[in-house]
């Protein structure tokens, strides 16, 4: 679709974009598994980071961060290659940059369960996971309104914004809840997270399946082609017609 138009680095783009999808799914899966393979931490209650507290199958949770971590930063560099460049959008994906980092950091601060006492390197994991759930937050919005904008993201422009508003209620939910035990802290967490990384497998899909535009340097360049490209058939015509008009007047004289 788009990539006739624009040919730049749209393969780079849609192979970020496939690693993303591959990568989000893959999280969605080891989160699932992790449900029955740690069936003592509560869906309702407890933080999907308990599930990589202390014991066994802890270390699934912490290649889940790492996983989380990459997928985003391919939805990153993807839209970066498809998307017009601007100040909103470098802003927008400096954030989705930061919740990409906080969220790989989180493997290495482990997380003491809804209910316990909290230590030092809890707090940090604590600390990283309020930076990334912000970043997050404010950086699908500021994205969302940067691609508004473009003519070629018009057609999933509507679910990206009810998604990044939408993520908005259950972080609001879980500030208020605050992980209190037998609160729906966790859930409230969970329904955030799960709609968030709708929104980077939407953005993802989207370019994975057109393209979605070029760089504004491509956008000039095929321009530029498109133009001489005119240029040259109009010139052409006009030749035509000048010798069309010559013949029909060595005709008359003919005559």
């Amino acid at each position: 679709m788009f990539e006739d138009r624009f040919p730049g680095d749209r393969a780079g783009a849609v192979r970020s974009a496939r690693v993303a999808i591959a990568g989000i799914v893959a999280y969605g899966a080891i989160d699932v598994a992790l449900v029955f393979l740690r069936p003592r931490f509560s869906v309702l209650h407890n933080a999907e980071s308990d599930y990589g507290s202390k014991g066994r199958y802890a270390w699934l949770m912490d290649v889940n961060f790492v996983v989380r971590c990459i997928a985003s930063l391919m939805v990153v560099r993807a839209l970066a290659t498809a998307a017009d460049d601007g100040r909103r959008l470098r802003a927008g994906l400096t954030l989705l940059v930061v919740w990409s980092v906080a969220s790989g950091l989180l493997a290495f601060f482990p997380d003491d369960p809804v209910g316990t006492k909290t230590h030092g390197l809890a707090k940090v994991h604590l600390a990283l996971a309020g930076i990334a759930f912000v970043a997050v937050a404010l950086g699908t919005r500021i994205v969302t309104r940067a691609l508004r904008a473009e003519q070629e993201w018009r057609p999933v422009i509507a679910p990206l914004a009810v998604l990044s508003w939408g993520a908005l209620v259950p972080i609001l939910l879980l500030g208020r809840s605050h992980f209190r035990p037998h609160s729906l802290g966790g859930l409230f967490e969970k329904v955030f997270l799960a709609i968030e990384l709708l929104w980077l497998m939407t953005a993802a899909a989207w370019i994975a399946r057109t393209g979605a535009g070029g760089s504004s340097d491509e956008k000039v360049t095929a321009l530029r082609r498109s133009a001489r490209s005119r240029g040259t058939g109009l010139r052409g015509a006009m030749a035509r017609r000048r010798a069309t008009h010559r013949r029909s007047l060595l005709a008359r004289r003919a005559c």
